[in-house]
């Protein structure tokens, strides 16, 4: 079901700690993307369902015909639905989950207890891989399938470029949602304005940059810094002068240190230096460990079988020191252009 806002009524998006009735995910859909990797990525898929939901229930979305293979890997408390899906990214192609809060107008109830699915337009990162028909459908068709209500915007937006602290700070990086491939027409007022009508923020920290290897969404946020409580940011830095990411992390480190957020405060700022890097049919590829998954209870975080691993578990540990921390091997992942994060939604609860 649709609707439109009504007057009165207002939604936020909430953080990713907050509760969740559950963990939406879509499994591996474009065979040419993973290439020889298929089968591995088909693992880490799993993997990282099975840790998921150790915490929350999960619910995977498989194109017509995948559901049977999706059954058999997974565990048999993962309910497995099939929808047309041209990808398997759900944070970016599924819709952003909001809920209702007293209304502004008479500071009453109304509103109370409501959830609504934001359906932003997807166009491939960039128009950037064929096809996406489905996938730009999929917000919708999702919806239906589980009886949420759904919010339209006409903007694009991808779910790995913002993350927000559920009190009215959003932060995101420039070069992706000013990239001329999103929203050309649309200016970065025109950008808060509709952030601020469908998640209901109105403080906004704009990073300079991503990771330079993230070529695929053109620097998203979800790799390079996220909320982790009220006020607190955990963040990428760079601790290898020589890497060519050093530049780009000390000029999102110089604009954190001076915002503020919408409460009126400074940011206090817990850095990961780690970055893995590794080989893959020749390739270099990079892991993000900020592109992590928030759980009822846990932190599941994309790890590299790397030596930085367990250096990197134990910042993100002391981050969230009430959730159980569970690394997941994520390399075919990154190969693929993303991390945990980036398959996973969560719906918050009500």
């Amino acid at each position: 079901m649709s609707t439109a806002d009504s007057p009165g009524v207002q939604w936020r998006m909430p953080a990713e700690w907050e509760p969740h009735d559950g963990c939406l995910m879509a499994w591996p859909a474009r065979r040419e993307l993973w290439n020889a990797q298929y089968a591995e990525a088909i693992t880490e898929y799993t993997n990282t369902a099975a840790a998921i939901v150790a915490f929350e229930p999960v619910t995977m979305i498989a194109a017509p015909g995948d559901g049977d293979q999706a059954r058999a890997a997974l565990p048999g408390d993962v309910d497995v639905i099939e929808l047309p899906i041209d990808d398997s990214w759900l944070r970016d192609s599924g819709p952003i989950f909001t809920v209702t809060m007293s209304s502004a107008k008479d500071g009453g109830d109304q509103g109370q207890g409501q959830r609504a699915g934001v359906d932003f337009v997807f166009n491939s990162w960039g128009e950037k891989f064929v096809p996406w028909d489905q996938d730009a459908a999929l917000a919708e068709a999702l919806l239906a399938e589980l009886g949420e209500t759904r919010r339209a915007s006409e903007m694009v937006l991808e779910g790995g470029s913002i993350s927000v602290d559920g009190a009215g700070t959003l932060v995101t990086t420039e070069q992706c949602v000013l990239h001329p491939s999103r929203n050309p027409d649309m200016s970065r007022a025109d950008i808060e304005a509709e952030w601020r009508r469908t998640l209901g923020v109105d403080t906004f920290v704009w990073l300079p940059w991503g990771l330079i290897e993230d070529t695929h969404t053109d620097g998203h946020v979800d790799n390079v810094c996220a909320f982790v409580r009220p006020g607190v940011v955990i963040t990428q830095s760079c601790d290898d002068s020589q890497n060519p990411n050093a530049d780009r992390m000390a000029a999102n480190l110089e604009v954190l240190s001076a915002v503020t957020d919408a409460a009126g405060a400074r940011l206090e700022v817990i850095e990961v230096p780690q970055m893995s890097y590794f080989e893959i049919e020749g390739a270099t590829y990079r892991n993000s460990y900020l592109n992590f998954y928030i759980a009822n209870g846990g932190i599941v975080v994309p790890t590299a079988d790397h030596p930085n691993d367990v250096d990197a578990l134990a910042i993100i540990a002391a981050a969230f020191p009430d959730r159980d921390v569970v690394g997941v091997t994520s390399r075919v992942l990154a190969y693929g252009g993303g991390g945990i994060h980036c398959i996973t939604q969560q719906l918050p609860s009500v």
